[in-house]
């Protein structure tokens, strides 16, 4: 395992790539021994099981600065109470070393609503995924077959429709209420919901409740509590399954209209029409910044 602290420590800060005040992010573009490398810092959502074992709010509030008052009303800036186990002031993703892709990803861009037919997929985005396979998603197959992350790993089937389910890197495994985990199926020959036929629909079926049973007896979630979902187009061509808590409010565009696809409609789309991944035209948003969007011919296709 890497030691965070040390590369943080290494980082040479180039330029700001995004800065989202509705999440509260950033993302830092700089170096770490001459190779590119991206910071992404994450103000951190509170902590309401701590909040809740203290009966006043001074283990909270350190220190104020009175804006202005009227009335009822009172505002102002203040220091908070921070411990870097329950209550850390933010969370901190290091990408290094980054490719060009991951720098185009995190990078302000202009966006697109993309409809893409049937026959704009087969013609350039099955190509296109063929460019993002092997080494690139090297790190899947780490998780998968080779243990990588496994002190993070919450349930692992390793039969061959089994799957891995884990803290996503959104999540700070400590506030329930933004609670994310990644399901990362094991077959190989899934790459988006672009692949997915009537066969497996059972399949994801039992994947789901799987799923929503062991988030259950690990966290306490209720099923119903939870949203699973996948991305189209994802952030990496092997399927893979986003599950959050239905309170989560701070997801942004990761579950939009246009970007999020939630299971249980994918699942009753395949068991109505066998081919309907196939055979429908997808409508979602795309950033310029994307390699889809670098295809000339997917551009004009799009636009015409």
């Amino acid at each position: 395992m890497s030691d965070l602290n040390a590369l943080i420590k290494q980082f040479q800060f180039e330029r700001l790539l995004k800065s989202d005040t509705q999440a509260k992010t950033i993302a830092l573009l700089g170096r770490i021994s001459n190779e590119y490398a991206i910071v992404i810092i994450e103000k951190s959502a509170f902590n309401v099981e701590t909040l809740n074992s203290h009966n006043n709010t001074s283990h909270l509030i350190e220190r104020i600065s009175t804006i202005n008052s009227n009335d009822v009303y009172s505002w102002g800036t203040a220091l908070l109470y921070q411990d870097l186990e329950q209550l850390p002031a933010a969370k901190i993703n290091l990408i290094y070393p980054a490719t060009e892709t991951h720098v185009r990803k995190y990078t302000s861009q202009k966006l697109h609503y993309i409809r893409e037919t049937p026959e704009m997929y087969q013609k350039y985005v099955v190509p296109y995924i063929g460019t993002m396979k092997g080494d690139r998603i090297q790190w899947v197959y780490n998780i998968l077959f080779h243990g990588k992350e496994s002190e993070s790993v919450i349930y692992h089937d390793k039969s061959d429709e089994g799957f891995v389910l884990l803290p996503d890197m959104k999540w700070d495994n400590v506030n329930l209420e933004n609670l994310y985990l990644c399901c990362i199926v094991n077959r190989v020959d899934l790459s988006s919901v672009r692949d997915l036929n009537g066969s497996h629909a059972e399949w994801l079926r039992k994947v789901q409740d799987k799923i929503k049973t062991v988030t259950n007896e690990t966290f306490g979630i209720d099923p119903d509590q939870l949203k699973v979902f996948v991305h189209y187009h994802p952030s990496y061509y092997h399927f893979h399954l986003h599950i959050v808590n239905v309170h989560h409010p701070g997801l942004g565009d990761g579950i939009a209209v246009g970007k999020a696809i939630l299971l249980d409609d994918i699942i009753d789309n395949l068991q109505l029409a066998h081919d309907y991944y196939e055979k429908k035209t997808i409508g979602f948003v795309l950033g310029e910044n994307h390699g889809l969007w670098q295809i000339e011919g997917y551009r004009k296709e799009h636009s015409s």
